[in-house]
């Protein structure tokens, strides 16, 4: 029987742990983590991002995330936190599962980037 994107979502969500802005924010900057935004790049250049956060758009992901991939980005550590967030948290849980799946041992949902400014989180464009 086919998955549903319910389904989808709902198993994406339980595994991927919620964070707030603060304690994403706190974790950044301590060099603990780093923050990943997922959003393509018309999105990422309409509104900024999170100041320090690295762009690593969702259909890019596996890619950049794979260390034996050519495109791997060197942030994307198996052993380092990684905080995702896209514009409304449902691709950051999505994009958290797959990291999970690839063997990333920490990966936390911050939800949409509205949440990071809400937070107080710094931007940058």
């Amino acid at each position: 029987m086919p998955t549903t994107l319910t389904q989808m979502l709902e198993a994406a969500h339980a595994a991927v742990p919620k964070i707030s802005a603060a304690a994403a924010a706190d974790l950044v900057a301590n060099g603990n983590a780093v923050i990943v935004d997922i959003r393509d790049g018309t999105e990422v250049a309409a509104s900024g991002k999170a100041k320090g956060a690295i762009t690593i758009p969702r259909g890019s992901l596996e890619s950049r995330s794979c260390p034996t991939s050519a495109s791997h980005h060197p942030d994307m550590q198996h052993d380092r936190p990684v905080i995702l967030y896209c514009a409304g948290g449902n691709r950051a849980a999505l994009a958290g599962k797959t990291l999970l799946e690839l063997g990333y041992k920490d990966v936390r949902n911050l939800g949409g980037f509205k949440d990071w400014v809400a937070g107080g989180g710094a931007v940058e464009k």
